[in-house]
């Protein structure tokens, strides 16, 4: 209990400060000589140019791809690690690390202090990060949280399954669906994300605008008028 605790007050610690953050996901496996390395590292740079942070599991691969792309813009690149067998360390283009035994305080730290993910073609730990989003998203424990998948072509036997299958037998609904947004490019998948927290900003302005006006109206309400002399 206590080492579960220190990670979360290690999390919370690290990351109070970070500012506006997108957590990217991807496979550890992908060479650093591949066409989806160098998409990666494009993600990572665009994310940085529009002001984001990039948070990743600070692994190698897709992971180390977008955190590299994020140093090199000139950007926050953050790892959040953890103790596997197979993973050793974090990638050396982390500026934050924090190191994590327990995939669930890992998590937390991914959504938290994110405002949206992008999710690059991955293995079992993407997924496991693709579905946990969506059913955050989907049962408003988080909102307005923009789950972009970059890759079409890699996506498209999932999706079909979902609609066909899923959506199909009744066990998810096509409103589900609509949680996910699939893109090719790097830059539609940024601008996805700065169109979901504009839409934020909107909202959050509307809601303000119409309680300071029924705050108004109350306190007219209560004021007495003014007698005539």
């Amino acid at each position: 209990m206590l080492r579960i605790q220190a990670e979360f007050v290690e999390g919370f610690g690290t990351l109070a400060e970070l500012g506006p953050a997108i957590s990217v996901f991807g496979s550890a496996r992908v060479r650093r000589d591949t066409e989806e390395y160098e998409r990666a590292r494009q993600v990572g740079a665009s994310l940085a140019r529009a002001g984001y942070a990039v948070i990743t599991g600070g692994g190698p691969g897709i992971m180390e791809a977008a955190n590299r792309g994020a140093v090199d813009a000139g950007g926050v690149s953050v790892g959040l690690g953890i103790e596997l067998p197979f993973e050793q360390g974090l990638n050396p283009f982390v500026d934050i690390g924090v190191h994590f035994r327990y995939f669930f305080a890992r998590k937390t730290m991914f959504v938290k202090y994110a405002s949206g993910f992008i999710v690059l073609p991955g293995g079992f730990g993407t997924m496991d990060e693709l579905f946990e989003a969506m059913t955050l998203v989907q049962t408003q424990k988080v909102t307005a949280f923009p789950i972009v998948l970059v890759d079409r072509s890699y996506w498209a036997g999932l999706l079909a399954w979902m609609r066909d299958t899923m959506v199909g037998s009744g066990k998810a609904s096509e409103q589900d669906l609509q949680l996910l947004q699939v893109v090719d490019d790097v830059d539609e998948a940024v601008a996805v994300i700065r169109r979901a927290e504009a839409d934020v900003t909107t909202l959050r302005r509307e809601e303000l605008d119409a309680s300071m006006a029924k705050e108004e109206a109350e306190r007219q309400a209560a004021t007495p008028p003014m007698m005539g002399i």
